[in-house]
């Protein structure tokens, strides 16, 4: 039976990751420092173990205990709008991170690598996006993604780690954290319209993205490492069809059943319009047909109503104040 370390496995993509694994018959460690996940999360029959990837002597504890085969690693923190503004977070947590999980990985012979990067190292190039394109991230996030991807490549090629990278990008669904202010769009709108709040948009909303439903999303991570010939590959993961942020604010009241008013904010930095070309994806891992976003929204939407309302939390440690927005400041 193969052992895998999940890391991020009490957050949002990582729960389903371990729900996956669990399903094909892994023994998973969940390693999460609860910063953005939930304790409910996580899957009864893994072995949870709170901690953080910057915690190298902790990370040489479990490889020595564990003998992990495969490595999962969806630990991070996802805002890319926010981390020009965390920026010595962000390195310490995304980067340093992930480098000391690469260094275990490697002195414990560990057969594969799972890394999910992010659409976010592409920059503001025309989209569709594809994986023959050099990336030119344009935030912090998708510096720190792009440097993992890089460091693995040249990990592989020194000591033979293999590895598997995903750039997924808007990913929704069950167990979002809609608590957080920065970053999961769908998940912020949810928890607005629950509380009878404006729905709050960066400028004129015309933004363009490929909102993905996390079920065509987490199976093929989890499974991935079966597949041989995507190993030491680079494959973008997603939905093909793109919405503005606008259609995605009237989806989401419809599946909310709730109507509620657009309010839009001061437009901030950030990539106008972001989708990706998925056929290497899907000539490696042929899949059925993706949910649509509104059957999406509506299975979500049913979930969040029942998980109920979270309050919405400021990040503690705002590093640079000049050009925050102001939304985020607000109680």
């Amino acid at each position: 039976m193969n052992t895998s370390l999940v890391t991020g496995g009490a957050g949002f993509i990582g729960t389903h990751v371990v729900n996956e694994l669990i399903k094909a018959g892994h023994n998973v460690v969940v390693l999460d420092d609860l910063s953005g996940g939930f304790l409910d999360n996580v899957n009864p029959k893994a072995l949870f173990i709170q901690g953080s990837v910057e915690d190298h002597v902790l990370l040489g504890k479990l490889f020595d205990e564990h003998k992990f085969d495969y490595v999962y690693h969806l630990a991070a923190y996802a805002a890319e709008g926010l981390s020009h503004f965390i920026k010595r977070f962000n390195y310490s947590n995304n980067l340093i991170g992930s480098v000391n999980l690469i260094n275990e990985s490697v002195k414990h012979k560990v057969k594969c690598f799972v890394f999910t990067s992010s659409i976010a190292v592409y920059g503001n190039q025309k989209p569709p996006m594809t994986e023959d394109m050099v990336p030119i991230p344009e935030d912090p996030y998708g510096i720190a993604k792009y440097a993992v991807e890089m460091d693995l490549k040249v990990t592989h090629e020194m000591f033979g780690l293999n590895y598997i990278i995903f750039r997924p990008h808007n990913v929704y669904g069950e167990y979002q954290n809609f608590g957080d202010r920065y970053r999961n769009v769908v998940g912020i709108f949810m928890n607005q319209l629950m509380q009878g709040k404006q729905l709050t948009v960066f400028g004129d909303g015309s933004q363009t993205r490929a909102f993905s439903y996390i079920g065509d999303v987490a199976p093929c991570i989890a499974n991935s490492v079966n597949n041989k010939a995507a190993y030491n590959q680079v494959f973008n993961i997603g939905a093909d069809k793109e919405y503005s942020v606008n259609e995605l604010a009237l989806a989401t009241m419809k599946a909310m059943q709730m109507k509620g008013e657009i309010r839009h904010l001061e437009a901030r930095n950030e990539v106008m319009h972001a989708f990706s070309d998925h056929s290497k994806v899907k000539k490696h891992f042929p899949s059925s047909n993706p949910v649509i976003l509104q059957d999406g929204l509506n299975t979500m939407a049913k979930w969040a109503k029942s998980a109920g309302v979270r309050k919405s939390k400021k990040f503690k440690d705002i590093e640079i104040m000049e050009k925050l927005p102001p939304v985020w400041l607000e109680d």
